[in-house]
């Protein structure tokens, strides 16, 4: 395992407490690309440094611990400039990481659809578009570890006209899967299926959430970007009706501009779904800064105006129970222990459009036909013959509610 150590900087626009934060979590991203973090130095600075990102004193400091400890890495939680990069690597003699190289790393491993792989990569060959004169071990190295994986070194080494076309195939490639996607998601619409995107901070359980509501073996670890691609599955609602569940790709403060554009095909499934579920990690003590960086990137994506419900997961492990607060828009549950699901259910319900109704009708035997139109868009639960006429237990479509309430059986 890469031996590590951690650099930021304090500057007039953060404090002491949010850089911290962001190192916890760079460390986390560290340590599920498989990095063991060994020190940490922070610097307080008006701004960066321009050439070497810390000033020199902290990077005399540094070299010294890299020198003496054998440290094999140096992770920026920043994304650092082609000449910053350079200079470090220069003066460190040491393999050189940022923030934005971290996350496109972990989105290496992690990728499995065919989709997933090329949108990782285009953000990967855009990243290293612009570092590619004068980089020395930070890129050039085939196989050797973080930050090396994803296109392999003939792809690196190549000139930037070679880069370029690569990047235009990608774009093609993806463009013709968006417009698969796009077909796939307006034949729903037509066909009438409803929707509900799960999204979230990484790391929040949304692919626990999807697994125990249907057993969709979606990879669940406590690890960061554990699911990338999309998985969606069916299940059915209290009423009666049925809706999609899509997953989607965990959301981070600070994530790289290039994968917020290579991904965001699969963000819209956000933008296209009847309701949003946002699970939220009552158990972090930052679920409410986690949930705004979702929000944010939600309104971004033109969700505004999308039914929302707040799921509040991991209340097996939360402590501030007592300060939460469930109602028609808000759920307290734990996806680990499948606790709290029927007020899930029945707040999904309350929140999607009424696009089907079930009711309980007595139809007069001389208008069957009704009974034929309502099987056609909705479902028939139970039928049962009675000297009246058919009393059916049905999801009536929202076209035929008005015709159906005087046939509702008391």
């Amino acid at each position: 395992m890469d031996r590590a150590v951690f650099i930021s900087v304090i500057t007039a626009n953060s404090t002491e407490e949010q850089v911290i934060e962001y190192l916890d979590e760079l460390q986390f991203l560290a340590e599920t690309a498989g990095v063991v973090g060994e020190k940490r130095f922070v610097q307080k600075l008006d701004r960066p440094n321009s050439k070497t990102y810390i000033g020199t004193g902290k990077l005399e400091e540094v070299k010294a611990y890299i020198i003496e400890n054998e440290i094999d890495l140096v992770i920026f939680d920043d994304e650092l400039t082609p000449s910053q990069l350079r200079n470090l690597e220069r003066e460190l003699n040491c393999r050189i990481l940022d923030r934005t190289n971290l996350i496109l790393d972990i989105f290496a491993q992690r990728a499995r659809t065919k989709e997933g792989k090329l949108q990782v990569e285009l953000a990967q060959q855009k990243y290293r578009l612009p570092r590619l004169v004068g980089l020395g071990t930070s890129l050039s190295r085939l196989g050797g570890g973080i930050g090396t994986r994803g296109p392999g070194e003939t792809k690196l080494e190549t000139d930037k006209r070679h880069i370029r076309k690569r990047i235009s195939y990608l774009e093609s490639e993806l463009e013709e899967l968006k417009k698969h996607r796009n077909f796939s998601r307006s034949r729903r619409k037509k066909d009438g299926v409803l929707c509900a995107a799960i999204v979230g901070y990484t790391n929040v359980g949304k692919s626990t959430l999807m697994n125990a509501l249907t057993d969709a073996g979606v990879l669940a670890e406590n690890k960061l970007f554990a699911t990338l691609d999309i998985t969606s599955r069916s299940i059915e609602l209290p009423d009666g009706r049925s809706v999609m569940l899509i997953d989607t790709v965990g959301l981070i403060r600070r994530l790289p501009h290039n994968l917020v554009e290579a991904f965001k095909s699969t963000l819209e499934e956000a933008a296209a779904a009847d309701i949003i579920l946002n699970v939220q990690d009552l158990s972090s003590t930052e679920y409410e800064q986690q949930a705004k960086v979702t929000r944010e990137l939600l309104s971004e994506l033109g969700c505004d105006g999308i039914p929302v419900v707040n799921v509040m997961n991991k209340a097996d492990t939360a402590t501030n129970l007592d300060t939460i607060f469930e109602d028609d828009n808000t759920v307290i549950i734990s996806a680990k222990n499948r606790l709290g699901f029927k007020r899930l259910l029945d707040c999904i319900v309350k929140n999607l459009p009424e696009t089907a109704k079930r009711m309980k009708l007595l139809v007069p035997y001389d208008m069957t036909a009704f009974i034929g139109r309502i099987r056609i868009d909705g479902k028939i639960f139970t039928e049962d013959y009675t000297e009246n006429g058919t009393l059916v237990d049905a999801l009536v479509d929202v076209k035929l509610i008005k015709e159906a309430e005087k046939y509702i059986f008391e």
